[in-house]
This record gives C-alpha cells, structure tokens and sequence, in this order.
C-alpha cells in the first residue's frame, strides 16, 4: 500500500530517520518543520496521514491538531502524534484534540507501519463515501457539516469481550455513563449476539484465556454483517507481533493494558463518532440517493450522477497525479433484439447485462448505465493497459454464456463493443474525455463488433 504522509517535527534529525524508514516502506513522503508549515502544507500537499510531534516551538502538536481536524479540508486526514511525552494526561489530550493515536518514543518500527497502513485504510474507504457522498449534496441532500454534527450525538451500544471479570467490570464501568454496554466473556457467545443484534463498536481483549482474540477479531471482519463495525482491541503492554496482527487484519484502534480510563473513553469516543458518520454517509449514498442517482432498470448509477461524479474523480485525478481511465460500452444489434423479441425482452437483456458488468469491475470502479443499450464504467487509479485486461474479461463474460430472458423461455446470444481511454491531461474536461471513449466505441463497432478498442493519445 502507498500513501502520502506528512511528517511534521521541529528537529531534522527525526525527521530524516521519519522519512528514510517510510520512503524505505514506499511511502511519498513530506515534510514540516513546525506547526503554521504543517497546516498550509496538510491543505496544499492533501497527505493520507500526518506525523506529528507535540513539541515544537510556537505552536505544539496539540494545537496543530485542533486547527486541522477544525478545517473541512484536513478534518478527515488521520493524525498520529509521535512524541517522547509518555504521561496518561499527555495522551488523553492528545487525543482529545482529535489524534488518531499517540506514540511514545522510542517507537517499534514495525507497530508504526502497521498503524500507518491501518489508518490509511481507513482514511480511503471514508474518502470513497465523501466523494459520492459530496456528489449527493450537490443534488440537496445532507452535506458533510450535517452528517458529522449528527455524528457526534447519541450513545452507543458496545460489547465487550473480556473473559477476566475484573477487568471486563472496569471497562464497562468507565463506559456506561455514555454507553449501552453488554459484557460477553465467551468468544463464540459473543459472535452469536454481534451477528443478531446491532453493536457499534466491539471492544475485544487480544489475550483471552478461554479463546483466541484474533480469531474472533478475523470472524468479524469475515462477515458481511459485521465487516463495518469498529473494533477496538486491548493488548498487552509489549505485545507488539499480535497487535501487528491485529492492526493487519483490520483492528480500528487499541489500548494497551493498563488500561486508563480517560484514554478509553476518549478512544470509545472517537470510534462512535467515525462509526455513526461512516454509517450516515452510507445511508446518504444508498437511501437517500437511491431513486435519484441509479437506473430503476439495471440498479447501476444513472447518467446524472455518473457526469456529475465524473467531473470530481477527473479532479482528483489530476490533483493528485493519479491514472484514470473510462470505458464506454454498448449491446451490439440491441434494436434487433427489440424489434424481433419486443422491449420486454430487451429489458431482461439489459437487466443482465447490468449485473455481469457489477461481477466484472472492482468496488472502487463506477459502473453506470449511460442510456439506452449504452453503459459507462469509471476507473480511478487505473492506466489503460489494466483498463484493457479488465474490458476483454467483460466483453468474454457477455459473449461466452447466452442470456436467459423473458422468464426462462428464451436463451440470447448477446456480445458488446468496448472504447476505452485515459485521462491525458490535468486540465482536461469530462466532454473531451467521454468524446475520446466515445470514438474509441465506434472504432470497435466499425471493425466487426464484439471486441476492445483502446484510443490513442
């Protein structure tokens, strides 16, 4: 995984060894060397996570910290302070000020990366939500000040798994006050209830005596159900391989063992919040959206969202350095299928073309039906050369099997022309880049149908 990251520290040695073991992990890395440097630079540089010390002359990591997560533009951007202050009430503030996590030097390597790429990931699933999340406001939906004011209310509901009953009593008793919590201390008990009721987050001890906590962890992530929920895990004090483990497999957060109160609440805190916003922009894209921005027909994204998310991922793009290609398809002889088997038919043939095309592109990749028999796939961080690869094992999928329709009677050969292109330049618009794709189609049908036509530069 690569990523930019800030590095921000008052002293150059740190920040060289900071910068030489993260570009040595292929990390993009800038840097800072105080506080009003780091703020213009997490605005102008749009890094995917900051390191940031506290100490620093004119203004700390504290404040740092709370001017970005103050600023529509860095609020999402994970923080880790690194920091030689190792009190509790250090820590607490740090976090309170809305760091991610806070690590005392000297720092083990390996758990650091292993929280940067943690974060990271985090950081990328919740831009995807923003972005399609922005794209709903501009049609007067609930925007990104709304969902994260209404983040910040409500309790949660948390379970706890913890089989020392001394230690699942105290963790619960910091919790209650703000919080519904349900102590569970048998591991399988506790994936039955995680699975049957609605928890929001899961706080889960990695040495449980009578099970294995990273077993458990690996269960809930393996589940639909329960792949979204937070998960924050209690480790003990030294155990670094299992809470790389733990961070790998998609551990949200962690606490090691003494556990102290206020840093429990305050890391409960933030989970609920990060949880409840990710779960309103979700809402937001699939409810709220739904008969606006998707085709009733196919259940793929329409032609108006699809131009208007277009024109945000062509920016990104080009912010960022970034490939980005598209591919423009369409049903070879579709009005014949019309003409000789009638629209009802037709339907059924465009149904399942919709949900071949959803069994062939990534989770990332917009798919959209364009209109008509045309459709229009989004491919974000992708050169043409995979854009290709991805377009033949489509066009192979459509031609290969025949598409069963009106109501199993009739069985279809079907096959579609693809036009593929790139984005070529940072001021390039979303009309030049359609028209290209656009030829590219009509190259392909042009040469006998059924086959990939890339454009050229």
């Amino acid at each position: 995984m690569t990523a930019r990251v800030l590095v921000v520290d008052d002293i150059p040695a740190n920040v060289k060894l900071l910068e030489a073991k993260l570009t040595a992990e292929y990390f993009d890395v800038s840097t800072a060397t105080n506080g009003l440097e780091a703020l213009e630079a997490a605005v102008s540089e749009k890094p995917d996570i900051i390191l940031l010390d506290v100490m620093m002359p004119e203004m700390d990591g504290f404040e740092v910290c709370r001017r970005l997560k103050s600023q529509p533009e860095t609020q999402h951007v994970p923080v880790i302070m690194v920091t030689a202050l190792d009190q509790p009430t250090d820590r607490v503030t740090g976090l309170e000020a809305g760091a991610d996590d806070f690590l005392t030097k000297p720092v083990d390597d390996i758990a650091l990366m292993a929280r940067v790429r943690s974060l990271v990931r985090l950081k990328l699933m919740t831009d995807e939500l923003r972005l399609r999340e922005a794209t709903g406001s501009k049609l007067g939906l609930m925007d990104d000040a709304e969902a994260l004011h209404r983040a910040g209310k409500g309790m949660g509901r948390v379970l706890v798994v913890e089989d020392r009953e001394t230690s699942a009593r105290r963790i619960a008793d910091s919790l209650r006050e703000s919080n519904r919590v349900t102590i569970e201390s048998d591991a399988r008990e506790a994936l039955m209830r995680v699975n049957g009721e609605d928890f929001d987050l899961v706080v889960v001890s990695l040495s449980l005596e009578r099970s294995d906590g990273l077993r458990f962890c690996s269960h809930l992530r393996s589940e639909e159900r329960t792949r979204n929920t937070p998960i924050l895990s209690i480790v003990e004090n030294g155990d670094t391989a299992r809470l790389v483990r733990a961070l790998d497999m998609g551990v949200n957060d962690y606490l090691m063992r003494p556990v102290d109160r206020n840093e429990l609440t305050a890391r409960v805190r933030t989970q609920l919040k990060r949880k409840r916003y990710q779960d309103l922009l979700r809402e937001n894209l699939q409810l709220s959206l739904e008969m606006a921005i998707t085709d009733p027909l196919t259940g793929l994204y329409n032609r108006r969202y699809m131009e208007s998310h277009l024109s945000t991922l062509v920016q990104r793009a080009a912010d960022r350095g970034k490939p980005m290609s598209l591919l423009i398809m369409d049903i070879d002889f579709f009005k014949s299928v019309n003409d000789t088997h009638g629209h009802d038919v037709g339907d059924d043939v465009l149904r399942e073309f919709g949900i071949r095309l959803q069994q062939n592109v990534r989770g990332i990749d917009l798919a959209c039906r364009f209109g008509g028999e045309e459709f229009v796939v989004v491919m974000p961080d992708t050169d043409v050369a995979f854009a290709h690869n991805v377009a033949e094992r489509l066009r192979k999928s459509i031609a290969a099997t025949p598409f069963v329709v009106d109501g199993g009677e009739k069985s279809l050969d079907i096959t579609a022309s693809i036009g593929i292109t790139s984005l070529h330049a940072p001021d390039e618009s979303v009309d030049q880049l359609l028209k290209r794709a656009d030829q590219a189609l009509y190259r392909a049908k042009r040469e006998g149908r059924n086959r990939v036509v890339s454009e050229a530069a």
